[in-house]
């Protein structure tokens, strides 16, 4: 297996377990990219590079050797990051998705975050560099204690607080995106953001990389989340807001009348959830080639996170 050198851009919760992942089990060689000196990351050991995103020869310039990017950042910098990868002949580029397939979101701006233009421009340079969108769903860490913005992962999203999504597992309130406009079950799958880092660090190795690769700690139903939390935590939600794709269209319509882009952010995630966005087929793609990753389950997870919580 060939030593790499592998840049992961951002500093942000998900950008350091991938990092800390590849310093710990792997011999590749590791820059981290930061738009600011990292002292504490390099007194780690860490090999850390200051980078301007707006401007080209200082990102190509801390690409030099690169083989392949993993970016956690989005927006503008993305977009300069990637077209230095290929001034740079950087081999491969992980694009900051990490949730659903990309092709079921929807086309609503609210939660793009400049993704979909960062796509558009790899299938651009396709003939110049090798790309593949991870695609892991729901992160278990959503349903943190203090959200996920306490593993400093999704802190610009609008919903990375605690109970943000979903459920509130502290006060035991939820809204449950439950069925699908078909008034079926609506279904999605989440992983770990740990196991998300597990099967991206052995991707690295493999010969060639699909335009996807999927991974998946636990696929159910939205119904079967919510008795899952309230099985873990002993108590029941109440109230508890079963909602389907109209009811919660018609409260984005209320949001939007309102200027409330927080709500609109929080119920786009719903209602992205409510249609199966983050739903895909199970095993994911890389859980059968890396049968030997065994990722947490849900419960487990949710068990330990919240333990000291009464």
């Amino acid at each position: 297996m060939s030593v790499k050198r592998i840049a992961v851009a951002g500093t942000c919760g998900l950008a350091l377990i991938i990092a800390r992942q590849i310093h710990d089990s792997t011999s590749h060689q590791l820059i981290i990219l930061s738009r600011s000196l990292q002292p504490g990351l390099q007194s780690q050991g860490y090999q850390c590079q200051v980078v301007d995103y707006n401007d080209p020869s200082s990102i190509q310039h801390s690409l030099l050797g690169v083989d392949t990017i993993i970016s956690t950042i989005t927006g503008n910098a993305q977009l300069r990051l990637i077209e230095a990868a290929v001034a740079s002949r950087v081999r491969r580029f992980v694009p900051a998705e990490f949730e659903g397939r990309p092709s079921l979101r929807t086309q609503n701006g609210l939660l793009d975050r400049g993704r979909a233009a960062a796509l558009a421009l790899l299938q651009h340079y396709r003939g110049y560099i090798q790309s593949t969108v991870f695609v892991c769903g729901i992160f278990y860490e959503r349903f943190s204690v203090n959200g996920m913005v306490s593993l400093r992962i999704g802190v610009n999203t609008g919903y990375g607080n605690e109970g943000d999504y979903m459920a509130d597992p502290r006060n035991m309130t939820a809204v449950a995106p439950v069925y699908d406009s078909s008034q079926n079950l609506s279904v999605l799958c989440l992983t770990s953001v740990y196991d998300v880092a597990r099967f991206v660090i052995r991707a690295l190795d493999m010969s060639s990389w699909p335009a996807e690769m999927s991974m998946c700690g636990e696929r159910m139903t939205v119904q079967n989340l919510i008795e899952t939390m309230q099985s873990c935590r002993g108590r029941q939600f109440y109230p508890i807001e079963w909602q389907n794709p109209a009811n919660l269209q018609y409260q984005m319509t209320m949001a939007q009348m309102a200027g409330d882009t927080p709500k609109q952010r929080k119920l786009a995630t719903l209602i992205e959830t409510s249609e199966n966005r983050y739903a895909f087929t199970s095993p994911g793609y890389l859980n059968s080639v890396f049968p030997d990753i065994a990722p947490m389950s849900f419960r487990s997870w949710f068990t330990n996170n919240w333990a000291s919580v009464s």
